[in-house]
């Protein structure tokens, strides 16, 4: 893995980044305590190029590879992981698994708008008695002539409100279990597709994390990606990238913290002095960023691994374990290095804490990350 940036991967990261510190970091507080989704600079992300990076130009994305996502995502998260997880979800989850399982005709009529940031995207597979164990979906998927008929509940759905699209996963044959899972896009507006609730979270509050409920919902044949029973098959592709993206976006959550950190610690006196100038806090910040460098190293050479077409499922489950501990680990240690100012809202400490603690949940627990790392090691299947 070569450790020296493109000057295009270079050109792309300083434009995310003087995006980011321009015109999302100034709304990032705000956006969290309203709840407000920020629906203008989530449609100049997509004006951008940075909604589909590594789909190709032609159709509608910038035909960067999966590092320079990384780095995109990385800058984004920095300023706000809202913002970062509406861009990794609709990059990772949805534009990727269509652009490598769908059809030519699924990809002018459903990537292009998409990866163009025209769309927005949302990945529906969890569901109340499916979360780790993402083989024992309920929502069926009955054959009807050239549609499907869908009934069932996806829970946790991010960007479920906001998004003109879903990529949603039902049993069409439960005879067959986890081989029984098709894959469908689901337009809005479509009937017997309902929202009832939108989350109340801890942290990504500028995010919406929805429910939906799929009551008789009729989805054209046409819509189903992949062949039928090779939904599981898409989903775990897309979660294998998918954490890639979230280690990303741990990095950056850290990132920031560190930041904050540093300049705090060479303003804040204690006994006279910085409390810069003390050991204890000197080791906590190095601490920390030797975590944050190892973290990317991990991110870089999952990102590597998938733009070269090598497997890479058990260096994203690494990437997205050690970074998402890491952004834990770091903006707690953040709060402490500012004591009690860091836990209060007046510094934007208190909010990289609670926006790092669902990278340990969601695209797989820390627990999954380390089964799939053990097994991996054992060859087990």
């Amino acid at each position: 893995m070569k450790l020296e940036l493109s000057d295009e991967q270079q050109m792309v990261q300083a434009l995310a980044r003087d995006f980011a510190e321009q015109e999302v970091k100034p709304i990032a507080g705000e956006c969290d305590r309203e709840k407000r989704f920020p629906h203008a600079t989530v449609k100049r992300l997509g004006e951008l190029g940075l909604m589909g990076i590594a789909i190709p130009e032609k159709l509608g994305g910038a035909g960067a590879d999966v590092l320079t996502y990384v780095l995109a995502l990385e800058e984004v998260a920095v300023a706000c992981a809202s913002h970062a997880v509406v861009m990794s979800v609709n990059n990772s989850l949805v534009c990727d698994p269509v652009y490598r399982f769908g059809s030519p005709e699924q990809h002018e009529r459903f990537l292009v708008p998409l990866a163009s940031g025209r769309g927005l995207g949302c990945f529906a597979l969890t569901e109340p008695q499916a979360g780790s164990d993402a083989r024992n979906q309920a929502t069926l998927a009955r054959k009807d002539g050239d549609h499907y008929v869908l009934n069932g509940r996806k829970i946790f759905v991010t960007n479920g409100r906001e998004s003109t699209i879903a990529l949603v996963f039902a049993q069409s044959d439960p005879a067959k279990a986890h081989r029984g899972i098709s894959a469908f896009l689901v337009e809005k507006g479509t009937p017997g597709f309902l929202i009832p609730r939108v989350e109340e979270k801890l942290g990504l509050r500028a995010s919406d994390t929805a429910e939906f409920v799929f009551e008789d919902c009729r989805v054209p044949a046409a819509n189903r990606i992949g062949a039928e029973g090779e939904g599981f098959k898409v989903a775990m592709k897309a979660i294998d990238g998918g954490r890639i993206g979230i280690a990303a976006q741990a990095i950056g959550i850290a990132r920031a913290a560190l930041e904050a950190s540093v300049a705090y610690a060479k303003e804040r006196k204690s006994f006279g002095v910085p409390i810069g100038q003390h050991q204890m806090i000197q080791w906590m910040l190095a601490d920390m960023a030797t975590a944050i460098d190892a973290a990317r190293l991990l991110t870089w050479r999952a990102a590597t691994l998938k733009d070269r077409g090598q497997p890479y499922g058990t260096a994203a489950s690494m990437a997205k374990l050690y970074a998402s501990e890491t952004a834990m680990r770091v903006t707690t240690d953040a709060i402490q290095v500012h004591g009690g100012h860091g836990y209060v809202t007046e510094y934007p400490v208190e909010r990289f804490f609670r926006d790092a603690k669902i990278t340990q949940i969601y695209e797989g627990t820390s627990q999954i990350q380390r089964l799939v790392i053990g097994r991996s090691l054992l060859g087990l299947k």
